[in-house]
């Protein structure tokens, strides 16, 4: 395969063009991965989880500038980014805690001979990385992976390739040779590392029409695992009895954290007759908070989009959705003298489902009203997607009523849509993943499950 180079431009100011990036050759990786593999399968757990405290380690001490240069790659606010450091470094204590648990050994009583279970390490892995938590993503499978005795590939997004290539320098210093390995490129290495036979875990987070052919393509192996964290049209669910005032933050914040960049990012608020006008007041004065701003600054909520590509796909969605815009969004080309991709949120009303099945990705909101809870569960789950959905309401009873209705992975009652901390699972139903969430409890998707018993053998 013929290697490739690339550039990035600061999305927060277009005069900033980063170091180049060369792509990297996956059966080079593989090689080296499948050397590596039998001597870190036969490494003491113990000795796994030091080497992952070291890399903590490592990680902490350089967390400001690996923040800032997040910051200045992608366009993520500076606090934002910072979030996203915290998030990594503490995703190593919590998976350290659930490889005690899930990677031990368990008997098995109650067969014709002694028994037991064990967990053993699958082989080289895949782990293909977003922009939007360009480490954060990756990192939780990484280290679930690495701590199973598992090498490591890491493949980032090319839009995030030169923060990436510091955290992978930091991760790669703390493991043996071979064992976590940081391969550039775009989509032709991706899939080339993804399809090697010698790769038998694919953990993937991206949009559907990737994920989709990439479940095609591995189907005929159907022994290598692949986890899928795909996309979302997330909702929240405004009852006539909820904090309107608490609603409508939430809203603002889940719609324009990460410039609305997330898959769990709210594209849709669907709120009870009654309540609407209100509502809609309430929701227009929390987005006033949301301003484009340089993302070096700490006060900076609203970011700019990733790139040109972005910035045309906000565009057209301002321009061909049908509907009443309450706030009509818009570019903002320049901020405190800086040229980048700055847009305004907007919000559409009347908009019926269009937004259900697509992620717009960008901070635009549409704003439906139900006459009735049966109608709102009704427009929250005509979607193909099935990501988060948040529910505002005083009642437990009916949180309950409603959610119970919802196919969604992750169900919130008084919080916004991007509230997904790695104490909990994570992933999506239907196009938005495969049944192999992230966050806490991953690390039971790492290894094969091996059933051993015995007879006449000495004590």
């Amino acid at each position: 395969m013929e290697l490739s180079s690339w550039r990035n431009r600061s999305p927060g100011d277009l005069s900033v063009l980063l170091p180049e990036i060369t792509a990297g050759d996956p059966a080079q990786a593989v090689d080296a991965a499948k050397i590596a593999a039998t001597a870190w399968a036969k490494t003491p757990l113990a000795e796994r989880c030091e080497r992952l405290q070291r890399a903590q380690r490592l990680i902490d001490a350089t967390r400001e500038r690996l923040a800032e240069q997040i910051t200045i790659e992608t366009g993520k606010p500076l606090t934002e980014a910072r979030g996203e450091l915290a998030a990594v470094i503490a995703k190593f204590d919590l998976t350290i805690a659930d490889a005690n648990d899930c990677l031990a050994e368990h008997p098995a009583p109650g067969g014709p001979h002694p028994a037991l279970v064990r967990r053993r390490p699958r082989g080289p892995v895949a782990v293909i990385g977003p922009f939007n938590f360009p480490l954060h993503l990756g990192h939780g499978a990484i280290v679930a992976h690495l701590i199973a005795g598992n090498p490591v590939i890491f493949k980032p997004s090319p839009l995030a390739a030169s923060v990436a290539g510091e955290y992978g320098a930091i991760m790669a210093s703390a493991f043996p040779s071979g064992v976590f390995q940081l391969m550039q490129g775009g989509a032709p290495e991706g899939e080339v590392l993804c399809l090697d036979p010698r790769i038998r875990s694919v953990c993937f987070t991206g949009s559907v029409p990737v994920g989709r052919a990439l479940a095609k393509a591995l189907a005929e192996d159907y022994s290598k695992d692949l986890a899928l964290e795909l996309g979302g049209s997330n909702s929240v669910i405004v009852c006539a009895d909820a904090d309107l005032e608490k609603a409508a933050m939430a809203v603002a914040e889940g719609a324009c954290l990460t410039a609305g960049q997330r898959c769990n990012a709210t594209s849709r608020v669907i709120v009870e007759k009654p309540v609407a006008r209100d509502f809609e007041r309430l929701l227009l004065a929390a987005l006033t908070a949301y301003r484009p701003g340089d993302p070096l600054l700490p006060a900076t909520k609203l970011g700019p989009l990733i790139n040109a590509a972005a910035a045309a796909r906000y565009d057209k969605l301002l321009a061909e959705t049908p509907g009443e815009w309450l706030l009509p969004g818009g570019f903002a080309p320049e901020i405190a003298g800086k040229r980048g991709y700055y847009v305004h949120p907007a919000v559409i009303h009347r908009a019926g489902n269009y937004f259900a099945d697509s992620e717009t990705f960008v901070p635009i909101l549409s704003l439906q009203v139900a006459p009735d809870m049966d109608e709102a569960v009704r427009l929250q789950n005509a979607t193909v997607f099935g990501l988060t959905a948040s529910i505002f309401t005083r009642s437990r009873e009916r949180f309950q009523q409603i959610g119970d209705q919802l196919t969604v992975g992750n169900l919130y009652a008084n919080l916004p849509t991007t509230f997904s901390p790695s104490t909990l699972p994570f992933g999506g139903l239907r196009d938005s993943g495969n049944g192999r969430p992230g966050g806490q409890g991953f690390i039971r998707f790492t290894t094969n499950e091996q059933a051993v018993q015995w007879t006449g053998l000495d004590a």
